[in-house]
């Protein structure tokens, strides 16, 4: 793994936790010490990554410390629509980079944002893919990189529309 790389798999999990996401304290300690084995330089990444089984517990603080020291603190709206929306537009971000499948993008942003909104109309156009991929299986014509690259696109999409705080 490259130092970008693992700064990129940080900011993936300083992302999914500042949404709501959960992560074992396993998991925080090893993404410390792929990063500290990539280069990455902080000064609670050693600790972090070194941490024991009788240890895991200090695993999130010393997690949130290396995203401090390394600026990848991630800040959602304190309004849950506003968080709601901000997800949204992340998600569909990291579809559009291509470090998010289109299939687990679109479906999350129908499960996680549309479905607490009533299914709002900014957001149709990735409800239908997500339904369309959830439904898709090898007899259709239509194959599913197709609909993936389609997913892509509505998300671009999406991306430029108002922001979320100006949304209903």
């Amino acid at each position: 793994m490259s130092r970008d790389e693992a700064l990129k798999e940080l900011s993936r999990i300083a992302h999914e936790r500042a949404f709501g996401g959960y992560f074992a304290s396993e998991t925080l300690i090893q993404v410390g010490l792929d990063a500290l084995l990539a280069g990455v330089e902080s000064e609670s990444l050693a600790m972090l990554a070194g941490l024991g089984r009788n240890e895991e517990l200090e695993a999130p603080d010393l997690f949130d410390r290396v995203l401090y020291e390394l600026g990848l603190v991630v800040e959602v709206p304190a309004d849950a629509r506003a968080a709601r929306w901000a997800l949204a537009y992340w998600l569909a971000g990291q579809m559009v980079k291509g470090s998010l499948d289109p299939v687990v993008g679109a479906f999350r942003i129908w499960r996680d944002v549309a479905l607490d909104f009533d299914y709002p109309d900014t957001l149709q156009p990735l409800i239908v893919c997500a339904h369309t991929l959830g439904d898709w299986d090898e007899n259709w014509d239509v194959p599913v990189e197709k609909l993936k690259n389609d997913t892509v696109e509505a998300a671009a999409y999406f991306l430029t529309q108002q922001p979320p705080a100006e949304h209903d």
